[in-house]
Protein backbone atom coordinates (compact mmCIF):
# COMPACT_ATOMS: atom_id res chain seq x y z
CA UNK A 1 0.00 0.00 0.00
CA UNK A 2 1.40 3.47 -0.75
CA UNK A 3 2.04 5.39 1.95
CA UNK A 4 0.17 9.07 2.49
CA UNK A 5 3.05 11.64 1.29
CA UNK A 6 3.68 9.69 -1.90
CA UNK A 7 0.15 10.02 -2.79
CA UNK A 8 0.04 13.41 -1.98
CA UNK A 9 3.37 14.11 -4.33
CA UNK A 10 2.02 12.28 -6.90
CA UNK A 11 -1.36 14.58 -6.42
CA UNK A 12 0.76 17.79 -6.22
CA UNK A 13 3.03 16.27 -9.49
CA UNK A 14 -0.32 15.97 -11.59
CA UNK A 15 -1.49 19.53 -10.59
CA UNK A 16 1.13 20.97 -12.49
CA UNK A 17 -0.65 20.53 -15.62
CA UNK A 18 -3.23 22.37 -14.88
CA UNK A 19 -2.15 25.25 -12.60
CA UNK A 20 1.37 26.43 -11.06
CA UNK A 21 2.63 25.94 -7.39
CA UNK A 22 1.25 28.77 -5.11
CA UNK A 23 3.50 31.43 -3.83
CA UNK A 24 5.80 30.94 -0.50
CA UNK A 25 6.49 34.46 0.36
CA UNK A 26 8.37 36.15 3.62
CA UNK A 27 6.56 38.48 5.59
CA UNK A 28 8.72 41.48 6.64
CA UNK A 29 6.35 43.14 8.45
CA UNK A 30 5.32 39.48 10.55
CA UNK A 31 8.77 38.89 11.04
CA UNK A 32 9.69 41.63 11.96
CA UNK A 33 6.71 42.35 14.59
CA UNK A 34 7.35 38.54 15.95
CA UNK A 35 11.22 38.47 15.41
CA UNK A 36 10.68 35.22 13.54
CA UNK A 37 10.93 34.31 9.77
CA UNK A 38 7.31 34.13 8.83
CA UNK A 39 6.17 32.77 5.62
CA UNK A 40 2.68 33.00 4.11
CA UNK A 41 1.62 30.52 1.09
CA UNK A 42 -0.93 32.19 -0.95
CA UNK A 43 -3.43 29.88 -0.95
CA UNK A 44 -5.22 33.41 -2.35
CA UNK A 45 -3.18 33.59 -5.49
CA UNK A 46 -4.44 30.26 -6.80
CA UNK A 47 -6.85 30.63 -10.03
CA UNK A 48 -9.97 30.01 -7.26
CA UNK A 49 -8.37 32.39 -4.91
CA UNK A 50 -8.70 29.15 -2.67
CA UNK A 51 -6.61 25.86 -1.43
CA UNK A 52 -10.20 24.02 -2.75
CA UNK A 53 -9.46 23.21 -6.09
CA UNK A 54 -6.97 21.25 -5.05
CA UNK A 55 -8.97 18.59 -3.35
CA UNK A 56 -11.23 18.92 -6.47
CA UNK A 57 -8.73 17.85 -8.61
CA UNK A 58 -7.20 15.36 -7.04
CA UNK A 59 -11.01 13.64 -6.30
CA UNK A 60 -11.65 14.62 -10.17
CA UNK A 61 -8.91 13.31 -11.54
CA UNK A 62 -9.01 9.65 -9.52
CA UNK A 63 -13.21 9.54 -10.34
CA UNK A 64 -12.47 10.16 -14.33
CA UNK A 65 -9.73 7.74 -15.14
CA UNK A 66 -11.38 4.85 -16.84
CA UNK A 67 -14.75 5.90 -16.67
CA UNK A 68 -17.05 7.57 -19.39
CA UNK A 69 -17.04 11.23 -19.78
CA UNK A 70 -20.99 11.40 -18.94
CA UNK A 71 -20.15 11.38 -15.29
CA UNK A 72 -22.25 13.79 -13.09
CA UNK A 73 -20.23 15.73 -10.51
CA UNK A 74 -22.66 17.20 -7.19
CA UNK A 75 -21.70 19.46 -4.53
CA UNK A 76 -22.85 22.14 -1.99
CA UNK A 77 -20.93 24.77 -1.13
CA UNK A 78 -20.91 27.96 0.28
CA UNK A 79 -18.33 29.92 -2.31
CA UNK A 80 -14.90 28.11 -2.00
CA UNK A 81 -15.30 24.52 -2.70
CA UNK A 82 -17.91 25.48 -5.37
CA UNK A 83 -15.95 27.42 -7.36
CA UNK A 84 -12.83 24.92 -6.98
CA UNK A 85 -15.53 22.01 -8.48
CA UNK A 86 -16.71 24.33 -11.42
CA UNK A 87 -13.48 25.05 -12.75
CA UNK A 88 -12.07 21.63 -12.60
CA UNK A 89 -15.86 20.20 -14.11
CA UNK A 90 -14.61 22.62 -17.42
CA UNK A 91 -10.80 21.35 -17.26
CA UNK A 92 -12.09 17.80 -17.43
CA UNK A 93 -15.04 18.42 -19.59
CA UNK A 94 -17.76 16.78 -17.46
CA UNK A 95 -20.98 18.16 -15.57
CA UNK A 96 -21.49 19.60 -12.46
CA UNK A 97 -24.34 20.94 -10.88
CA UNK A 98 -23.24 23.06 -8.19
CA UNK A 99 -25.46 23.96 -4.81
CA UNK A 100 -25.43 27.09 -2.64
CA UNK A 101 -27.12 29.15 -0.14
CA UNK A 102 -29.46 31.52 -1.67
CA UNK A 103 -27.66 33.42 0.98
CA UNK A 104 -23.87 33.08 -0.53
CA UNK A 105 -22.95 36.65 -1.65
CA UNK A 106 -23.17 37.50 -5.39
CA UNK A 107 -19.45 37.25 -5.93
CA UNK A 108 -18.96 34.07 -5.32
CA UNK A 109 -22.06 32.76 -7.34
CA UNK A 110 -20.68 34.97 -10.48
CA UNK A 111 -17.25 33.43 -9.74
CA UNK A 112 -18.31 29.58 -9.67
CA UNK A 113 -20.66 30.28 -12.74
CA UNK A 114 -17.57 31.97 -14.71
CA UNK A 115 -15.18 29.14 -13.70
CA UNK A 116 -16.83 26.66 -14.92
CA UNK A 117 -19.06 28.05 -17.96
CA UNK A 118 -21.74 25.39 -19.69
CA UNK A 119 -20.14 22.78 -17.73
CA UNK A 120 -21.93 23.37 -14.39
CA UNK A 121 -25.56 24.56 -13.39
CA UNK A 122 -25.70 26.13 -9.78
CA UNK A 123 -28.65 26.09 -7.82
CA UNK A 124 -29.64 28.17 -4.97
CA UNK A 125 -31.19 26.40 -2.37
CA UNK A 126 -31.93 26.87 1.49
CA UNK A 127 -31.19 29.81 3.70
CA UNK A 128 -28.68 27.43 5.63
CA UNK A 129 -25.72 25.30 4.31
CA UNK A 130 -27.19 22.36 6.05
CA UNK A 131 -30.04 22.52 3.99
CA UNK A 132 -28.48 22.92 0.71
CA UNK A 133 -26.08 19.86 1.96
CA UNK A 134 -29.72 18.00 2.11
CA UNK A 135 -31.02 19.00 -0.67
CA UNK A 136 -27.70 18.32 -2.80
CA UNK A 137 -27.22 14.91 -1.41
CA UNK A 138 -30.77 14.11 -2.65
CA UNK A 139 -30.64 15.16 -5.38
CA UNK A 140 -27.30 12.89 -6.03
CA UNK A 141 -29.00 10.12 -5.17
CA UNK A 142 -32.07 10.74 -7.32
CA UNK A 143 -29.97 11.57 -10.28
CA UNK A 144 -27.37 9.06 -9.89
CA UNK A 145 -24.35 11.84 -9.58
CA UNK A 146 -20.70 11.39 -7.61
CA UNK A 147 -21.04 13.93 -4.69
CA UNK A 148 -17.27 16.07 -3.57
CA UNK A 149 -17.59 16.22 -0.70
CA UNK A 150 -15.59 19.67 0.28
CA UNK A 151 -13.46 18.02 2.79
CA UNK A 152 -15.09 14.79 4.52
CA UNK A 153 -13.37 12.57 1.71
CA UNK A 154 -9.96 10.81 1.09
CA UNK A 155 -8.88 12.13 -1.76
CA UNK A 156 -9.76 15.36 -1.07
CA UNK A 157 -7.55 15.24 1.69
CA UNK A 158 -4.77 13.74 -0.42
CA UNK A 159 -5.25 17.05 -2.92
CA UNK A 160 -5.52 19.50 0.53
CA UNK A 161 -1.98 17.83 1.22
CA UNK A 162 -0.42 19.00 -1.69
CA UNK A 163 -0.26 22.53 0.13
CA UNK A 164 2.52 20.90 2.85
CA UNK A 165 3.90 18.92 -0.33
CA UNK A 166 4.72 22.20 -2.26
CA UNK A 167 6.02 24.43 1.44
CA UNK A 168 8.59 21.76 2.05
CA UNK A 169 10.04 22.04 -1.24
CA UNK A 170 9.82 25.63 -2.08
CA UNK A 171 11.16 26.56 1.85
CA UNK A 172 14.01 23.41 1.34
CA UNK A 173 13.65 22.19 4.16
CA UNK A 174 10.87 21.47 7.30
CA UNK A 175 9.61 24.60 8.50
CA UNK A 176 9.81 24.91 12.78
CA UNK A 177 5.73 25.28 12.33
CA UNK A 178 2.75 25.52 10.26
CA UNK A 179 -0.24 27.77 11.27
CA UNK A 180 -3.57 27.40 8.85
CA UNK A 181 -6.86 27.65 9.06
CA UNK A 182 -9.39 24.58 9.96
CA UNK A 183 -13.28 24.08 8.74
CA UNK A 184 -14.31 20.89 7.89
CA UNK A 185 -10.64 19.51 8.44
CA UNK A 186 -9.48 18.89 4.58
CA UNK A 187 -6.76 20.66 4.28
CA UNK A 188 -5.69 20.25 7.87
CA UNK A 189 -6.03 16.62 8.39
CA UNK A 190 -3.97 16.18 4.58
CA UNK A 191 -1.04 18.87 6.32
CA UNK A 192 -0.88 16.89 9.36
CA UNK A 193 -0.82 13.22 7.46
CA UNK A 194 2.01 14.58 5.58
CA UNK A 195 4.27 15.98 7.58
CA UNK A 196 3.54 13.84 11.01
CA UNK A 197 5.08 14.67 14.19
CA UNK A 198 7.94 16.49 12.33
CA UNK A 199 6.25 19.93 11.81
CA UNK A 200 4.14 20.67 14.88
CA UNK A 201 1.05 22.36 13.60
CA UNK A 202 -1.04 25.07 15.05
CA UNK A 203 -4.78 24.89 14.01
CA UNK A 204 -7.02 28.00 13.74
CA UNK A 205 -10.73 28.25 13.92
CA UNK A 206 -13.54 31.35 13.91
CA UNK A 207 -14.98 31.16 17.71
CA UNK A 208 -18.09 30.92 15.92
CA UNK A 209 -17.49 27.92 14.38
CA UNK A 210 -14.86 25.77 16.65
CA UNK A 211 -15.88 22.46 15.89
CA UNK A 212 -12.60 20.71 15.95
CA UNK A 213 -12.10 21.82 19.37
CA UNK A 214 -15.95 20.70 20.24
CA UNK A 215 -14.48 17.05 18.91
CA UNK A 216 -11.50 17.29 20.64
CA UNK A 217 -13.72 17.33 23.92
CA UNK A 218 -16.24 15.05 23.43
CA UNK A 219 -13.90 12.28 21.73
CA UNK A 220 -16.11 11.97 18.67
CA UNK A 221 -17.32 14.62 15.81
CA UNK A 222 -20.34 16.57 17.39
CA UNK A 223 -22.36 19.15 15.67
CA UNK A 224 -22.57 22.75 17.51
CA UNK A 225 -26.11 24.05 18.13
CA UNK A 226 -25.15 27.74 16.14
CA UNK A 227 -22.35 28.53 13.98
CA UNK A 228 -21.95 32.23 12.91
CA UNK A 229 -21.36 32.30 9.35
CA UNK A 230 -18.96 35.55 9.26
CA UNK A 231 -15.71 33.43 8.81
CA UNK A 232 -17.81 31.45 6.03
CA UNK A 233 -14.83 29.28 4.66
CA UNK A 234 -14.18 28.01 8.04
CA UNK A 235 -17.48 28.00 10.00
CA UNK A 236 -18.58 24.87 10.02
CA UNK A 237 -21.28 22.75 12.44
CA UNK A 238 -19.18 19.70 12.73
CA UNK A 239 -15.63 18.34 11.29
CA UNK A 240 -15.53 15.40 8.94
CA UNK A 241 -15.26 11.54 10.12
CA UNK A 242 -12.19 10.74 7.88
CA UNK A 243 -10.97 14.43 8.83
CA UNK A 244 -11.14 14.25 12.59
CA UNK A 245 -9.61 10.18 12.23
CA UNK A 246 -6.26 11.85 11.11
CA UNK A 247 -6.42 15.11 13.89
CA UNK A 248 -8.05 12.89 16.90
CA UNK A 249 -4.49 13.31 18.39
CA UNK A 250 -4.21 16.80 18.20
CA UNK A 251 -2.70 18.50 21.67
CA UNK A 252 -5.90 20.75 22.35
CA UNK A 253 -3.57 23.57 23.00
CA UNK A 254 -2.37 23.47 19.61
CA UNK A 255 -6.37 24.67 18.57
CA UNK A 256 -7.10 28.37 18.96
CA UNK A 257 -10.16 30.40 18.42
CA UNK A 258 -10.66 33.96 17.41
CA UNK A 259 -13.28 35.92 17.44
CA UNK A 260 -14.72 36.73 14.14
CA UNK A 261 -14.58 40.48 15.16
CA UNK A 262 -10.94 40.19 15.78
CA UNK A 263 -10.41 39.07 12.37
CA UNK A 264 -11.41 41.93 10.92
CA UNK A 265 -8.52 43.76 12.22
CA UNK A 266 -6.10 41.43 10.62
CA UNK A 267 -7.82 41.46 7.34
CA UNK A 268 -7.66 45.62 7.19
CA UNK A 269 -3.99 45.53 8.31
CA UNK A 270 -3.04 43.43 5.76
CA UNK A 271 -5.07 45.04 2.93
CA UNK A 272 -3.68 48.45 4.07
CA UNK A 273 -0.22 47.50 4.56
CA UNK A 274 0.27 44.27 2.84
CA UNK A 275 -1.76 45.17 -0.22
CA UNK A 276 -3.37 41.54 0.26
CA UNK A 277 -7.08 40.65 0.38
CA UNK A 278 -8.00 38.09 2.19
CA UNK A 279 -11.44 36.89 3.53
CA UNK A 280 -12.14 35.94 6.68
CA UNK A 281 -11.03 32.83 7.02
CA UNK A 282 -8.21 32.96 5.08
CA UNK A 283 -6.51 35.78 7.98
CA UNK A 284 -7.18 33.63 10.64
CA UNK A 285 -3.75 31.86 10.36
CA UNK A 286 -2.10 35.35 10.86
CA UNK A 287 -4.37 36.79 13.21
CA UNK A 288 -3.34 34.21 15.50
CA UNK A 289 -0.11 34.75 15.49
CA UNK A 290 -1.51 37.84 18.31
CA UNK A 291 -1.86 34.62 20.89
CA UNK A 292 1.03 32.58 20.33
CA UNK A 293 3.93 34.96 19.04
CA UNK A 294 5.96 35.06 22.34
CA UNK A 295 6.63 31.08 21.80
CA UNK A 296 7.59 31.80 18.33
CA UNK A 297 10.62 33.51 18.27
CA UNK A 298 13.35 32.77 16.14
CA UNK A 299 11.48 30.38 14.30
CA UNK A 300 10.49 29.98 10.90
CA UNK A 301 6.82 29.61 10.85
CA UNK A 302 4.51 29.09 7.46
CA UNK A 303 1.14 30.85 7.93
CA UNK A 304 -1.32 29.41 5.04
CA UNK A 305 -3.58 32.39 4.20
CA UNK A 306 -6.15 29.73 2.63
CA UNK A 307 -8.48 32.19 0.51
CA UNK A 308 -8.66 35.40 -0.91
CA UNK A 309 -13.04 35.48 -1.95
CA UNK A 310 -13.73 38.73 -0.29
CA UNK A 311 -16.90 40.68 -1.77
CA UNK A 312 -15.87 44.14 -1.46
CA UNK A 313 -19.55 45.58 -0.21
CA UNK A 314 -18.56 43.70 2.97
CA UNK A 315 -15.53 45.86 3.51
CA UNK A 316 -18.06 48.87 5.59
CA UNK A 317 -19.13 46.04 7.95
CA UNK A 318 -15.19 44.81 8.09
CA UNK A 319 -14.35 48.50 9.16
CA UNK A 320 -17.37 48.55 11.60
CA UNK A 321 -16.17 45.22 13.59
CA UNK A 322 -12.75 45.97 13.76
CA UNK A 323 -13.28 49.25 15.15
CA UNK A 324 -15.50 48.34 17.93
CA UNK A 325 -13.79 45.58 18.67
CA UNK A 326 -10.84 48.21 18.99
CA UNK A 327 -12.90 50.17 21.38
CA UNK A 328 -12.78 52.86 18.73
CA UNK A 329 -16.60 52.92 18.01
CA UNK A 330 -19.27 52.66 20.30
CA UNK A 331 -22.77 53.01 20.05
CA UNK A 332 -25.06 54.40 23.22
CA UNK A 333 -29.08 55.03 23.62
CA UNK A 334 -29.15 58.57 25.43
CA UNK A 335 -31.66 60.34 27.30
CA UNK A 336 -31.52 63.49 25.65
CA UNK A 337 -33.75 66.37 27.80
CA UNK A 338 -36.81 67.90 25.52
CA UNK A 339 -35.30 71.52 26.40
CA UNK A 340 -33.50 74.15 24.48
CA UNK A 341 -29.57 74.04 24.40
CA UNK A 342 -29.49 70.04 25.53
CA UNK A 343 -27.74 69.23 22.39
CA UNK A 344 -25.60 72.05 22.20
CA UNK A 345 -24.37 70.47 26.10
CA UNK A 346 -23.57 66.70 24.43
CA UNK A 347 -21.75 68.55 21.65
CA UNK A 348 -19.31 70.27 24.13
CA UNK A 349 -18.21 67.10 25.60
CA UNK A 350 -16.93 65.15 22.94
CA UNK A 351 -13.23 66.42 21.97
CA UNK A 352 -10.89 67.51 18.66
CA UNK A 353 -10.32 63.23 18.24
CA UNK A 354 -13.76 62.30 18.66
CA UNK A 355 -16.68 62.06 15.71
CA UNK A 356 -20.37 61.49 15.72
CA UNK A 357 -20.98 58.62 13.55
CA UNK A 358 -24.52 57.68 13.71
CA UNK A 359 -27.62 60.48 15.38
CA UNK A 360 -31.04 59.20 15.66
CA UNK A 361 -33.56 61.59 17.58
CA UNK A 362 -37.01 60.57 18.40
CA UNK A 363 -38.32 63.49 19.40
CA UNK A 364 -42.41 63.45 21.09
CA UNK A 365 -43.94 66.45 22.61
CA UNK A 366 -45.60 64.60 25.30
CA UNK A 367 -42.32 64.00 27.11
CA UNK A 368 -39.76 65.35 29.13
CA UNK A 369 -36.84 62.97 27.26
CA UNK A 370 -36.61 61.65 23.95
CA UNK A 371 -34.56 58.70 23.11
CA UNK A 372 -31.18 59.22 20.79
CA UNK A 373 -29.11 56.55 19.44
CA UNK A 374 -25.69 57.84 18.83
CA UNK A 375 -22.67 56.14 17.01
CA UNK A 376 -19.24 58.09 18.12
CA UNK A 377 -15.89 57.30 16.70
CA UNK A 378 -12.58 58.29 18.36
CA UNK A 379 -8.86 58.19 17.40
CA UNK A 380 -8.10 56.61 20.81
CA UNK A 381 -10.02 54.00 23.37
CA UNK A 382 -9.28 55.41 26.28
CA UNK A 383 -11.52 58.43 25.00
CA UNK A 384 -14.21 56.87 26.03
CA UNK A 385 -13.79 56.83 29.81
CA UNK A 386 -13.60 60.75 29.58
CA UNK A 387 -16.95 60.89 27.25
CA UNK A 388 -18.68 58.13 29.43
CA UNK A 389 -17.51 60.32 33.05
CA UNK A 390 -18.86 63.55 31.65
CA UNK A 391 -22.00 62.32 30.17
CA UNK A 392 -22.67 61.25 33.48
CA UNK A 393 -21.06 64.61 35.60
CA UNK A 394 -23.53 66.33 33.21
CA UNK A 395 -26.52 63.98 33.93
CA UNK A 396 -27.23 62.66 30.82
CA UNK A 397 -28.48 58.89 31.25
CA UNK A 398 -27.04 55.98 28.45
CA UNK A 399 -27.05 53.10 28.19
CA UNK A 400 -23.82 51.30 26.19
CA UNK A 401 -25.51 48.99 23.38
CA UNK A 402 -22.08 48.60 21.52
CA UNK A 403 -21.98 44.74 22.54
CA UNK A 404 -25.16 43.87 22.88
CA UNK A 405 -26.46 41.57 20.52
CA UNK A 406 -29.85 41.77 20.09
CA UNK A 407 -29.96 45.37 20.55
CA UNK A 408 -27.30 46.40 18.19
CA UNK A 409 -28.23 43.87 15.72
CA UNK A 410 -31.74 45.65 16.07
CA UNK A 411 -30.82 49.27 15.93
CA UNK A 412 -27.49 49.09 14.29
Amino acid sequence: MTDFPTLARVAETRMRHVFDPTPLMRNETLSHRYQADIYLKREDLSPVRSYKLRGAFNAMRKATAGVPADLHFVCASAGNHAQGVAFMCRHFGVRGTVFMPVTTPQQKIGQTRKFGGDNIEVRLVGDYFDDTLATAQAYCLQNAGHFLSPFDDEDVIEGQASVAVEIEAQLGRLPDRVVLPVGGGGLSAGTRSYFGPAVPLTLVEPAGGACLAAALAAGTPTRLAHVDSFADGAAVAQIGARTFTRLRDICPADVRAIDEDRICLTMLEMLNIEGIVLEPAGALAVDVLKDIGDSIKGQTLVCVTSGGNFDFERLPEVKERAQRYAGLKKYFILRMPQRPGALKDFLTILGPSDDIARFEYLKKSARNFGSVLIGIETTDAVNFGRIEAEMAQAGFEYRDITTDTILAEFLI
